[in-house]
């Protein structure tokens, strides 16, 4: 499965670094969000940096990944833990749109 890993930087260079995460440590592409520095977190997919992202938004997505995984194992007691935070299938259609950096306008709270 081919899905984003929330990676923290090591070291950076120009155009790449050396990052760590769930998936262990690995040198990634970093020419698509510019210069990082030790201690950013960024969204890896690929062997390339996509996003960044902040501590929160970071453990947020590998708390995701580990339900995930969970569920993808079978272990369905692990698999419906809760997460910590509120799943894109319990917001409400502005709370998604926010989410999704759309601006946020009257009436959308449906």
């Amino acid at each position: 499965m081919c899905i984003g890993q929330p990676m923290s930087v090591l070291e950076a260079w120009s155009g790449h670094a050396l990052v760590s995460g769930r998936g262990g440590v690995e040198t990634i592409d970093t020419r698509l969000v510019g210069e990082v520095a030790r201690g950013e977190w960024l969204l890896v997919f690929q062997g390339a940096a996509r996003e960044r992202l902040d501590a929160q938004r970071a453990q947020e997505i590998a708390a995701a990944l580990a339900l995930l995984e969970a569920g993808l194992a079978g272990d369905v007691d692990r698999a419906a833990a809760d997460p910590g935070f509120a799943l894109p299938s319990a917001m409400s259609a502005a709370e998604l749109a926010a989410l999704a950096g759309a601006p946020h306008s009257q009436g959308d709270d449906a």
